[in-house]
């Protein structure tokens, strides 16, 4: 828990090395998924661990055109909207299938904010200002998953998450400048 919490004021302040602690906190929580038998957040977790070194190469290219202070973003292209919305639907509908025949203990909120969330780590590895709205929707089913599975602790920590990304967004909001990624 003492690591998500880092990793979201690391996230608000778009720190490098929010990253590297998305590495532990990853772990540790498809550990504690995996153990409960909620498979698609077990699985998410050890996405995030490898979308921690993705976002770590993106944000440092990114940093080197803003200064001290400022949060870099980039415009959400209308063809990764459109992509994005297909992703997550038919995501979800295959996922929670496949979740259901696994046995998962709620395949409906653990596949939606599975997808959710995937598609979330990828906008924010982008720094599309609009990843905020994607986590607070993820993070109220996550946290409705983790009081059904009775993982009360997680739950308190998906509570602080949604805080967290409503203040995220607006923070991101003020403090942002829109740049052009070199290739």
């Amino acid at each position: 828990m003492v690591t998500g919490i880092a990793y979201v004021v690391l996230e608000i302040l778009q720190k490098n090395a929010m990253w590297v602690v998305g590495i532990l906190t990853g772990a540790a929580c498809a550990f504690s998924f995996g153990v409960q038998h909620v498979w698609a957040s077990m699985g998410l977790n050890l996405y995030y661990v490898v979308m921690s070194v993705v976002g770590l190469v993106q944000w440092r290219k990114a940093s080197e055109q803003v200064a001290e202070g400022e949060i870099h973003l980039q415009e959400l292209p209308k063809k990764v909207g459109v992509w994005s919305v297909l992703l997550f639907f038919m995501g979800s509908l295959v996922l929670i299938q496949v979740l259901r025949a696994a046995g998962d203990a709620q395949p409906f909120l653990d596949g939606t904010a599975a997808v959710l969330s995937v598609i979330g780590t990828w906008w924010l590895a982008q720094s599309y200002l609009e990843q905020w709205m994607l986590w607070i929707l993820a993070d109220i089913l996550t946290t409705t998953l983790c009081i059904l599975t009775g993982q009360y602790w997680m739950a308190f920590l998906y509570l602080a998450y949604i805080g967290s990304a409503v203040y995220g967004y607006f923070h991101w909001k003020k403090h942002g400048k829109y740049v052009t990624l070199p290739e």
